[in-house]
């Protein structure tokens, strides 16, 4: 009959062969299946003779005949596949999966070794005719009918944006379970705007009578943005019983915390009997979210087991509420004997962080060489962390040497890397890395012109500046924003041209913010210009008018003027208004310790030795000062501080 139906012409005589072949009725056996592979016709040839065969139906048209022209057409099949002759084939029948295990043929493997090469196949797809390639492999081994299997395709279409093909296969697929609903809730609730969908085909999914599970949850959950419909999920979780699964809790918390209702996320937390170490992080990194450290750490100590999610958690929550020695102490006390946890690329992330803001040098190398030693993975983010713990630590060479051995560099990278060359006074240097980058291809964004600009501004290179400036919408297509006139009001001052500086902050289309007005002033006072300092501390004092460091700015203004009735009037008036002054900090490292003074502070143990020392190196300054500049004023203006050691 094979070879009858290849000779065959036309529709009208492959339906003779077919009928003059096809058994007597639907339960008479089928014929044994020839799957070597000689037909000459291609799968659309086959397709469309069988399309023109409108009057038979699958009662006398057997399950056998669709099956063998399906195996004749299998490898075209993989070459060319076609989404509509895929939903319209028939199941295969049990024949054809015989068929295709037949021994002493190439498809003679067992479902593992099929599993095993699909995996592999799609491990090695990267675009879309390996997804319609591998698509075939799927339907010619009947493997479409395994649900783990199909849900991995579908991931695979997803990371390769092929998410509506995957779709239209998971819509054509009669009655899917709730596993491969799962599967594309899951899909779905991973990209923004298609989280719609997800909570669609979620409905759907109960609408049809499937029974929501333990992963339907967590996954619909996380595409839920409106606080209403995630109520309503989390209530369907409680009548199904699904509430008391740890997983369901977990998501639950999770999303509570992330829309700000901490209390409701403590309430789920403290009524589950039984909590996972998933479920304690989850609630301490809500509290953490919502800036609650004190309640975070109590947690955490009252956690009978730790892993490193718990310790990172802890480290970045420290890190993101400015508390960068406690998110040191807690990574040192990690890394003890006692603890003996291991930290990841997340946790050296965090602690670069507070390594940074502190400058604590020695630590933020040691962490280099963790990295490498324990060859931890470089991601681009930790090495754009590592570029600026070195920069704020003064170690440019070691930022340089960070950034030069990175295979891929994102625009981030190169923004970091500019602004480390800026600030630490290369100026040129910096402008040659930004040349270097539009070489390369990588296009700036608004921060990258940012750094550039500072470059210009600590360099005094104001016409690179005025260039720069320029061509940030002309060349860029970037609106500049009110941080780069902020830096070129900065850059005109610093160089002298007040009047410009001046012009800038009037002409600007933003109003002037006190960053801008603290610039000119700071100008202004240098160059001696009085009258335009006296106009940026009157804006000063009115876009910020509870901030004690203006006040204290103004008063050392004029009192570097010799206009020393106008700084008293300056404190009278900070005092009057009932503007506190923040005390004065610093802070010193000796034997991996980290110490901390504020001004009028007493509480360390040798403050009386501490308080002497300084008050004899204050007294030697001030004597320094006045046989230097020759009036005794200056002497008198220490009063003016308010505050005394």
């Amino acid at each position: 009959m094979a070879s009858m139906l290849e000779a065959a012409e036309n529709p009208e005589e492959m339906q003779a062969i077919i009928l003059k072949f096809a058994p007597s009725s639907p339960e008479e056996e089928e014929p044994e299946i020839d799957i070597e592979d000689n037909a000459n016709l291609t799968i659309h040839d086959h397709w469309r003779m069988m399309s023109s065969m409108t009057s038979l139906t699958f009662g006398i048209f057997p399950n056998y005949c669709w099956n063998l022209l399906f195996l004749k057409s299998s490898k075209k099949w993989m070459q060319a596949p076609n989404k509509q002759m895929l939903r319209s084939f028939p199941r295969p029948s049990s024949k054809l999966v015989d068929a295709l295990l037949k021994p002493n043929s190439n498809y003679h493997k067992s479902s593992f070794e099929l599993e095993d090469s699909f995996i592999a196949l799609l491990k090695k797809c990267c675009n879309e005719n390996h997804i319609y390639q591998t698509h075939g492999f799927i339907v010619h081994r009947a493997l479409d009918q395994d649900n783990f299997i199909l849900s991995q395709y579908f991931h695979t279409c997803s990371a390769l944006g092929f998410v509506n093909y995957a779709y239209s296969i998971f819509t054509s697929k009669p009655n899917p379970s709730i596993y491969l609903y799962n599967t594309f809730i899951s899909i779905l609730s991973r990209q923004q705007h298609l989280s719609k969908d997800a909570i669609f085909l979620y409905k759907q999914a109960r609408a049809i009578g499937l029974y929501h599970d333990t992963y339907s949850i967590p996954f619909v959950l996380n595409a839920v943005t409106c606080l209403i419909t995630f109520r309503q999920i989390h209530c369907e979780a409680i009548l199904s019983g699904l509430n008391n699964d740890v997983h369901v809790a977990t998501s639950v918390v999770r999303g509570y915390s992330n829309f700000g209702c901490i209390s409701d996320a403590r309430k789920v937390f403290d009524e589950m009997p039984n909590r996972h170490l998933g479920l304690w992080n989850a609630m301490i990194a809500g509290y953490v979210k919502a800036s609650d450290m004190d309640t975070a750490k109590y947690l955490f100590d009252d956690m009978r087991e730790k892993n490193v999610v718990s310790w990172t958690i802890m480290i970045a929550g420290y890190a993101q509420g400015n508390q960068f020695s406690q998110a040191i102490g807690a990574f040192r006390k990690m890394m003890s004997v006692e603890v003996g946890a291991k930290p990841d690329e997340v946790t050296m992330l965090a602690v670069l962080s507070a390594c940074a803001h502190l400058g604590e040098n020695e630590l933020g190398e040691w962490i280099h060489s963790y990295i490498i030693k324990h060859r931890l993975r470089r991601t681009v983010s930790l090495n754009n962390t590592l570029i600026d713990m070195y920069a704020k630590s003064g170690n440019v060479k070691k930022a340089v040497e960070v950034f030069e051995s990175m295979e891929t560099r994102s625009v981030v990278t190169w923004s970091t890397v500019i602004s480390a060359l800026a600030v630490n006074g290369y100026g040129r240097e910096a402008l040659n890395m930004f040349s270097r980058m539009e070489m390369v291809g990588i296009r700036p964004n608004s921060v990258t012109l940012i750094a550039v600009l500072c470059a210009c501004s600590h360099a005094g290179l104001v016409e690179e500046g005025r260039l720069y400036f320029k061509t940030i919408e002309e060349k860029h297509g970037i609106s500049p924003d009110i941080r780069h006139y902020g830096c070129m009001v900065d850059l005109l001052g610093r160089a002298g041209h007040l009047d410009e500086a001046a012009n800038m902050v009037k002409t600007m289309p933003f109003e002037a913010n006190a960053v801008i007005w603290g610039s000119l002033l700071a100008a202004a006072r240098k160059q001696g210009h009085v009258e335009l300092g006296e106009e940026a501390l009157q804006h000063l004092t009115e876009v910020e008018p509870h901030n004690s460091g203006n006040y204290s700015l103004v008063s050392n203004t004029y009192a570097a003027l010799g206009r020393w009735s106008e700084a008293r009037v300056a404190r009278t008036i900070m005092r009057d208004t009932g503007v506190k002054k923040l005390p004065g900090g610093s802070f010193i490292k000796v034997k991996n310790r980290v110490y901390y003074f504020y001004s009028g502070d007493r509480s360390h143990s040798q403050c009386e030795n501490i308080f002497r020392v300084l008050s004899q190196l204050n007294r030697v300054s001030k004597t320094v000062l006045h046989e230097h500049w020759g009036y005794e004023e200056l002497l008198d203006a220490g009063n003016l501080q308010g505050d005394h050691l």
